[in-house]
Formats: structure tokens, C-alpha cells, sequence
């Protein structure tokens, strides 16, 4: 059964899906805790295109390769990808007061589901942080 994990990112469509498929911004959000980070960050946003995320502990103890290649892509509103065997859906609508930002993906065997909904919801909560934060720092406009 998939898991499901969303957020309300209080920002426009445009700037989310930007902060998503960017390697900068990926650095800067794609981590399920302040002991974790992304070192390196690759994306090719093309059916067939790759992506890669390094993530590793920031102690150095662990890290691992987050890789897989991109399905389907609807620019500002879903992508579709395959990593390890498995599916991963992504899609971003406009709602009241921002964009919500819905993830879909196949579990696998090795962690409890629950501990899995956990971690992608942490990294989908320091997404919203990290687009709120620079929606916050872009000079207003007169």
C-alpha cells in the first residue's frame, strides 16, 4: 500500500515547483533532521531525465545515494518517477494561501511504514520552511 504525505507551502505554484527542481534549493531543504544534509544534488527534469541526492549524516557515520529517474513530468502541476524499484508521484495544486504539495511513493521493506510517513514528512515540512523562508527574504515589489 503507498504512503501519503502533504504539505501547505505558503507560497505560489511557480516558486514551489522551482525550489523543488532546483539543486541549490534541494541542498538546502532535503533532510529529515538537523543531523542530516544533501551534499550533492543532480536533476535532469525530463521523462527519462535522472535525479541523484546525496544525503549523509553530517557527524559523517552514514550516507547514502537517493537516486532514480523521472517518469512523467507536468510542469507546475505533478512528476512521476521511479527510484530502487519503486514509485514516486509527486503533485503540486494551488489552494487557498499557497500551493499544497501531495507526495505518493512506494514503501520498502527494510523500515516500519509509519517510520517512513515520519521521514518524508520531514523532509516535505523542511521543504515548506525552506520555500517560506525565501518567499520571506524576495525584496516587495512597489
Amino acid at each position: 500500500m503507498p504512503i501519503a504525505v502533504e504539505t501547505l507551502v505558503r507560497a505560489p505554484v511557480e516558486t514551489v515547483w522551482a525550489c523543488w527542481t532546483t539543486p541549490e534549493d534541494i541542498m538546502a531543504w532535503n533532510a529529515a533532521s538537523d543531523d542530516w544534509h544533501t551534499t550533492r544534488a543532480e536533476i535532469d527534469l525530463v521523462p527519462g531525465g535522472r535525479f541523484l541526492s546525496r544525503m549523509e549524516a553530517k557527524d559523517g557515520s552514514a550516507g547514502f545515494d537517493f537516486e532514480g529517474s523521472f517518469v512523467r513530468i507536468e510542469p507546475l502541476s505533478m512528476i512521476e518517477s521511479v527510484f530502487g524499484g519503486r514509485h514516486l508521484k509527486v503533485w503540486f495544486q494551488t489552494a487557498p494561501g499557497g500551493t499544497i504539495v501531495r507526495e505518493v511513493f512506494d514503501p520498502e521493506t527494510d523500515n516500519p511504514v509509519e517510520m517512513q510517513r515520519q521521514g518524508w514528512q520531514a523532509i516535505l515540512d523542511n521543504f515548506a520552511r525552506h520555500v517560506e523562508a525565501k518567499v520571506a527574504a524576495e525584496p516587495v515589489a512597489d
